[in-house]
């Protein structure tokens, strides 16, 4: 895929799901239908407070490298020991997340690797476009937990994007009313921008705005039999 048409596609709330491009507005968890919200952070407008700054010194001792992506056994080894630890549903294997079975990548892939000395201890995996990167995957050493390298993760994939003077870093989406996904705002909220599907815009990230479109796609977009289940 170009990456004048993966910026396209991202720019219109779609995201990467193994080989295909997807988006949706719809989400269960739980027994429950909840709303899905997609994100991007403007990152000429980014600005880090006194908590990513803290972050960014805590881990600067993690020997971080950039490249473009070779899955390996040791990314998978590593995926294996995180996918054990999480609370929550995830692919089997790293090469399901992305490849889900074929054979070639469409997508130009890239990997942050940290490592302890020589000990790797998470891997984040993100598509580069032209003018915009989609990031992908984190995944983490359980051992190393206290050190936040999810987060860690969000903050170098953006980090490298501004360097590389692209317009636009993407996170997925959150949910509202569901915090587990909230992490993605840690960037930058002040530089976060919410889509807006009904309309086809971005607008300014606000909690209000979410809500506010939350209650629109219920009542408009979801079906009357599936609405007893959004309580």
């Amino acid at each position: 895929m170009r990456g004048e048409a993966l910026d396209f596609y991202l720019g219109r709330g779609y995201y990467r799901m193994q080989q295909d491009l997807f988006t949706c507005q719809f989400v269960p968890f739980d027994g429950r239908i909840y709303t899905a919200h997609w994100l991007r952070v403007v990152l000429a407008n980014m600005q880090w407070g006194p908590e990513q700054r803290r972050l960014m010194r805590r881990n600067a001792r993690f020997a971080a490298t950039i490249q473009p992506l070779r899955l390996s056994a040791e990314h998978e080894e590593l995926y294996a020991r995180y996918r054990n630890a999480i609370t929550f549903d995830a692919a089997p294997t790293v090469e399901a997340v992305l490849l889900g079975g074929e054979e070639h990548n469409v997508f130009n892939t890239y990997v942050i690797e940290l490592r302890d000395a020589n000990r790797l201890v998470a891997v984040g995996i993100f598509d580069r476009g032209d003018r915009s990167l989609a990031g992908i995957l984190n995944f983490y050493d359980p051992a190393y937990r206290q050190h936040s390298l999810g987060k860690y993760l969000l903050l170098l994939k953006a980090d490298y994007a501004r360097r590389l003077q692209l317009d636009y870093y993407y996170p997925g989406y959150l949910v509202h009313d569901y915090p587990k996904f909230d992490y993605k705002l840690f960037l930058s909220p002040t530089a976060t921008e919410v889509f807006d599907n009904v309309s086809g815009h971005w607008q300014l990230f606000s909690w209000d705005a979410v809500a506010a479109h939350s209650a629109e796609l219920l009542a408009d977009w979801l079906p009357e039999e599936l609405r007893g289940q959004t309580q």
